[in-house]
């Protein structure tokens, strides 16, 4: 895996999280127990800090940023789908943000909430606890989610993450 100090400020990885080999951490980044950060994955703390709960999953190809002004904060038991991009906000517990979406400065997608694929969270939207968020710009559809749709995804890759550390091999 590619992870790297800037100046002072140097990754803190849990020892149960997994980073893959093609993922990039960088600078001021916190990823917790039994978090999982997938290929293409860059974390990239170099102006704030970005933090990330415990079973969490950052997928392939996300991008995961901040501001000095706005960290980015990313609860436990998340999934962050393939390609998402996240910056300055805050994703907290068994929330769902799902592919090729955005979520900007000062968003706040709160517990057991989605982001659908594709959506754009503008700066400084809420996404209220259970609510979806889809579209572009992205409309809120109130007391839509349940927990059984995110926290089964999330352990997922948990259960994933024992298989890539014991089996993943590189055969060129």
């Amino acid at each position: 895996m590619a992870v790297y100090a800037l100046g002072d400020s140097v990754p803190d990885i849990d020892p149960a999280a997994y980073v893959h080999p093609q993922a990039t951490v960088i600078g001021a980044v916190r990823i917790g127990p039994a978090s999982t950060v997938w290929p293409q994955a860059v974390l990239r703390g170099d102006y704030g800090t970005i933090s990330v709960g415990a079973r969490t999953s950052i997928q392939d190809g996300a991008v995961i940023h901040c501001t000095a002004e706005h960290p980015t904060r990313i609860g436990d038991d998340c999934v962050i789908g393939h390609l998402a991009h996240l910056e300055g906000c805050t994703v907290e517990d068994a929330a769902l943000v799902g592919t090729g979406s955005i979520v900007l400065h000062r968003a706040v997608v709160r517990t057991r909430a989605l982001v659908g694929a594709g959506a754009v969270v503008a700066a400084g939207l809420e996404v209220p606890s259970g609510a979806m968020a889809l579209g572009v710009p992205a409309k809120i559809r109130p007391d839509t989610v349940t927990p059984d749709q995110i926290l089964p995804l999330a352990a997922n890759y948990v259960v994933n993450a024992d298989r890539y550390r014991t089996q993943l091999r590189r055969i060129d």
